[in-house]
């Protein structure tokens, strides 16, 4: 047993999950390679948020029991979201899968290795950490308290539990020792980091730890939720250097008695004065937000506040979805899905083209400016990197600049994207 494939589906959080998962593979002595086919161990990294990424995780575990049959000593896990408390039905659905594990649970699959191999995980396995690159994601607290109605993550990931900072500040260290520029801080509430702890903490106290670590050059975190958006935190965004001017701050919907219905706990108007006060305090700051559109009882009225509050607020990106049942939600259980699938392919329509517009005409502002960007990587022979307010840069300059900071200057601007020229590297002139 020699080699491994993670095929991951979903958010950030099940991202830095396989990589932490792929940590321990390798100090086992695994290597990883591209093919599933190809790989002694597959494990399947499970979303459930949307009915379409489910649907994606049923087809791979489908396709990997053809594998299996030509293979019969490839060993499958299933890991995420998908693997809740009770795990009868998916041993009944998916008989040939060998090993399921609950989100962050590794041990199931690193014990069964460990029988076949003889190598004992608990003796080699060490400190889990994201893969070396510019930059990496760093889970802080694991699981939510908030029981949104449609949402299904506190029933698979539990509930809010905080890393110390002192872990956190030592993974940290770790990963830049590595070569890493940026992290990511990430939680399904980033902003109830802390608050699980005896001693009044929060994520701002994080925040100005992490902001000591030398060599480290950007802090980022997601995903916010508005009830949870201190002042202390705002200021705390706004006073350090390193922690870059960008907020995810999702309200998934216009409407109050729809925000009441998904039990969201703010109104419309609260929402604003919230984003009102981010940006007074943070003049630079970007924003982007998570939208959901054919709530149950959603109506055309209640769907245009949405749209209203789009127009008036005008985000620098947005994460847009039809709202799909997930079984087990409290939504599921109490409310009927009464919004007909062409009503909410129609909204989802009239989101994306007005949120074109919008992005296409905030990043035209920047055309002609001078921006700082962490370049991170190179596709199509093209240099890329961002800028502290999240905005993708696509680099035309001399050089490899991985990993640097370099002084552009911007010449084209599209909806999703900005092209520039590399003028200097700051890391050289520092």
């Amino acid at each position: 047993m020699d080699t491994y494939n993670i095929w991951t589906i979903g958010c950030q959080m099940n991202k830095a999950d396989s990589e932490r998962l792929g940590s321990a593979l390798d100090q086992m002595s695994l290597s990883s390679v591209e093919s599933p086919e190809d790989a002694d161990v597959v494990v399947v990294n499970s979303c459930v948020v949307r009915k379409s990424a489910e649907d994606k995780v049923t087809g791979m575990l489908t396709r990997l029991n053809g594998f299996k049959k030509n293979n019969p000593s490839q060993v499958i896990a299933l890991m995420g979201c998908m693997v809740g408390p009770r795990q009868e039905n998916l041993q009944k659905q998916f008989p040939y899968v060998d090993v399921f594990m609950r989100p962050q649970d590794y041990d199931p699959l690193l014990q069964l290795i460990g029988l076949k191999t003889g190598i004992d995980p608990d003796g080699c396995v060490g400190d889990l950490t994201a893969t070396p690159g510019v930059t990496a994601f760093i889970p802080i607290i694991h699981g939510c308290d908030k029981f949104c109605s449609f949402c299904i993550i506190p029933y698979r990931r539990g509930r809010e539990v905080s890393r110390t900072i002192d872990d956190i500040v030592r993974e940290t260290k770790l990963l830049v020792e590595r070569g890493v520029k940026e992290i990511t801080l990430l939680g399904q509430n980033v902003d109830s980091y802390g608050h699980d702890f005896d001693k009044k903490t929060d994520l701002a106290d994080l925040l100005i730890a992490l902001n000591d670590v030398n060599n480290l050059k950007r802090i980022r975190f997601l995903t916010s939720h508005p009830n949870d958006m201190s002042d202390h935190i705002i200021d705390t965004v706004a006073q350090l250097e390193k922690v870059c001017e960008h907020i995810n701050l999702p309200f998934q919907a216009g409407d109050d008695d729809v925000l009441e219905r998904m039990r969201r706990g703010y109104t419309n108007k609260q929402y604003r004065a919230l984003v009102d006060k981010i940006r007074n305090r943070i003049p630079t700051v970007s924003m982007s937000t998570d939208l959901i559109v054919g709530f149950s009882g959603e109506t055309s009225e209640q769907f245009e506040k949405s749209v209203e509050l789009l127009k008036d607020i005008k985000f620098d990106k947005v994460h847009s979805a039809s709202y799909s049942v997930r079984a087990g939600t409290i939504a599921s259980r109490t409310m009927p899905d009464d919004v007909s699938l062409e009503d909410k392919k129609a909204r989802l329509k009239t989101i994306d083209d007005l949120q074109k517009d919008i992005q296409e005409n905030l990043n035209s502002k920047l055309n002609g400016t001078m921006q700082e960007v962490l370049v991170e990587n190179i596709k199509n022979d093209i240099l890329e990197g961002r800028t502290k307010n999240d905005k993708i840069v696509r680099l035309g300059g001399i050089g490899n600049s991985i990993g640097e900071i370099v002084e552009v200057k911007i010449k084209k601007t599209g909806p999703w994207s900005l092209s520039g020229s590399i003028i200097n590297s700051l890391e050289v002139l520092a």
